[in-house]
């Protein structure tokens, strides 16, 4: 008898490594995993590497008590770093990450050819709704219309029924983004469903609740948990236990860019649903991730990303979004044909 998901997830990876990938005959493809990723998914995609013809080279490590920069004394950086500066591609399936680590940093830098997807925490029931079941095409639809609507506009509004208010402007070049899931090309590359858009950090100001979870260090919430923001720098959090304990981790630190707002992703992934899995929680549809601590031009300790569910949108005080639910014409029809409202 086949196990759990065995031929779908065949498919998966399939689509991973042929279409998303585009891998060719000869390419060295290195998958990175640690002792809490799923083997499964690591061997699935192993198996549709080698069928293209690439070389797949599987690296297990063990798991690093944190993630990115916090985990690099943990990591073997000299021979991880090694190794993926010789790949031409290379995937990450990795629970506790490499992506942001010092090893990521120097590889992205010095490897011009490699493209990276980072799939982190990937798991076989994941894989196969949120890659191997997606209509791409109408997705790619549907991500390009809402990115220019919103990453056009000059101010933006947005707040969930959990009690978030927050305002911004967008920075002025009007940069933005979406993950389709494609790393055909090279650079760092996300799972379809997720849109960045640059925003001027500096003028955000409100209130930020994070209701659906928060990775690291707390996966899924049980309650609320909410952030006074003032100028993008976090002055209070508030909620229970839980608020407590990811105050008490954030600033364990003593990094003050470990209070800063780093990013803001929307999240649109129809087969997406929360787990508890950063990767997956922040495609939710209708989702916004806020992203706390280390960027690309402003280092910090580690990195943190928050999930606020079912958010209303307004862009330059037209709403596109109310709680998830598209408002724009074109948005809705495509949302249909995607199984989402």
């Amino acid at each position: 008898m086949p196990g759990y998901y065995e031929f779908e997830l065949g498919k998966a990876a399939d689509i991973l490594t042929r279409e998303l990938f585009k891998l060719k005959p000869g390419e060295t493809f290195v998958i990175t995993a640690d002792t809490e990723s799923d083997a499964r998914v690591v061997d699935a995609t192993a198996r549709a590497a080698f069928a293209c013809g690439a070389k797949p080279m599987v690296i297990w490590l063990a798991s690093p008590l944190g993630v990115g920069k916090a985990a690099d004394p943990m990591f073997p950086t000299d021979s991880l770093v090694g190794a993926l500066m010789g790949a031409d591609a290379w995937v990450e399936f990795n629970n506790q990450w490499i992506f942001y680590s010092s090893a990521y940093d120097k590889v992205m830098k010095e490897n011009h050819k490699i493209r990276y997807s980072c799939l982190v925490g990937m798991n076989d029931d994941m894989m196969v709704r949120c890659i191997g079941r997606i209509d791409y095409p109408t997705l790619e639809k549907f991500m390009a219309r809402i990115t220019d609507l919103t990453k056009n506009a000059n101010e933006v509004r947005i707040t969930n029924p959990s009690g978030m208010d927050v305002a911004f402007k967008n920075n002025p070049d009007h940069r933005g983004n979406y993950s389709l899931g494609y790393a055909d090309k090279p650079g760092s590359h996300m799972m379809a469903g997720q849109i960045y858009w640059a925003i001027d950090l500096k003028t955000i100001n409100g209130k930020i609740v994070y209701d659906g979870s928060i990775n690291p260090p707390l996966r899924l919430l049980k309650d609320p948990v909410i952030l006074t923001i003032k100028d993008g720098d976090i002055l209070k959090i508030e909620g229970g236990r839980q608020a407590v304990e990811y105050e008490t981790w954030l600033k364990g630190f003593n990094d003050p860019n470990m209070l800063k707002i780093a990013h803001i992703c929307y999240g649109f992934n129809p087969g997406a649903k929360l787990t508890g899995d950063v990767v997956e929680d922040e495609r939710v549809w209708g989702c916004v991730e806020w992203g706390i601590g280390n960027m690309a031009f402003r280092p910090a300790a580690s990195h943190s990303d928050g999930i606020c569910l079912n958010v209303s949108v307004w862009v330059d005080g037209k709403q596109i979004l109310d709680k998830g639910v598209s408002l724009d014409k074109e948005l809705s029809e495509l949302a249909k044909k995607l199984g989402k409202n």
